[in-house]
C-alpha cells in the first residue's frame, strides 16, 4: 500500500494527493498519515509547492466528505427513524433518542464537523451525521474545508520539516488514534451499560419512561 501511494504522489503530484485524500475519506485502508507527510516531503524537496499540496489535499478532503454526506443524506432521517423504530427492541433505541440526537446536532453540528475533521478516525465519520441531518451543504462545505485545511497543513507541514524522516508523522498519528479508540470504547461501554445491560439487570425495559 505504501509503495503504491508513493508512486501515485510522485507521478501525479497535486492530482494524486487530491485523489488519494478523497479516497481516504471513504476507504479507511488509505490513511492520511501515509499521504500527507509524503506530500510535504516532496514539497520540501522543491518538487512541488507546499501551499499547492495543502490546497490539493483540502480539495480532496471536501470531495470525499461530499460523497459520504450524499450517501447519508439519501438514507435520510425518515429512513433512519423507520429502521430504528422497526428494530428498537434489540437496538435499545427509541424515537425520543433520535429526537434528542437531532436536536443536539442541530445546535452543535458546526463544531462537530469543524473539530471532527481534525480528529483521527472521526475525520470521515462526521460526514455521516451531517448527511443524516441534512446540514446545509454550504455550511458543511465551509466547516469541512476549514477543519481539513488545519489537519492537512499540520501533516503536510510536518512532512516538509522532517524531510527524510517524514514517516515519523505516522507514529504520532498512531498514538492519537489509539487514544481516540480508547475514548470511543469507553463511550460505547457506557452506552451499552445504559441502554442494554442495566435495563436487563433491573428488569426495566424502558429506563427513561415512554415517548
Amino acid at each position: 500500500m505504501s509503495d503504491t501511494i508513493h508512486d501515485i504522489v510522485e507521478r501525479l503530484g497535486y492530482l494524486g494527493v487530491a485523489l488519494l485524500v478523497a479516497l481516504e475519506n471513504v476507504l479507511p485502508p488509505i490513511p492520511s498519515e501515509a499521504v500527507l507527510p509524503l506530500a510535504g516531503f516532496i514539497a520540501g524537496r522543491g518538487e512541488a509547492s507546499l501551499l499547492g499540496m495543502i490546497g490539493a489535499a483540502t480539495a480532496g478532503s471536501v470531495v470525499g466528505a461530499w460523497l459520504l454526506y450524499g450517501i447519508s443524506a439519501l438514507v435520510g432521517p425518515l429512513r433512519l427513524r423507520a429502521f430504528v423504530l422497526r428494530h428498537h427492541r434489540w437496538l435499545r433505541i427509541e424515537g425520543r433518542h433520535i429526537d434528542r440526537a437531532e436536536l443536539w446536532f442541530a445546535h452543535r453540528g458546526a463544531i462537530v464537523v469543524l473539530v471532527g475533521r481534525c480528529v483521527p478516525l472521526l475525520r470521515s465519520l462526521v460526514s455521516v451525521p451531517a448527511g443524516f441531518h441534512r446540514m446545509p451543504i454550504g455550511l458543511f462545505t465551509l466547516y469541512t474545508g476549514i477543519g481539513s485545511f488545519v489537519w492537512n497543513s499540520a501533516l503536510i507541514g510536518a512532512g516538509a520539516l522532517l524531510g527524510d524522516q517524514w514517516e515519523r508523522v505516522g507514529e504520532v498519528v498512531g498514538v492519537l488514534q489509539s487514544a481516540v479508540i480508547v475514548v470511543l470504547a469507553l463511550v460505547a461501554a457506557a452506552l451499552l451499560w445504559r441502554y442494554w445491560l442495566r435495563p436487563r439487570l433491573t428488569g426495566d425495559a424502558n429506563p427513561e419512561g415512554g415517548d
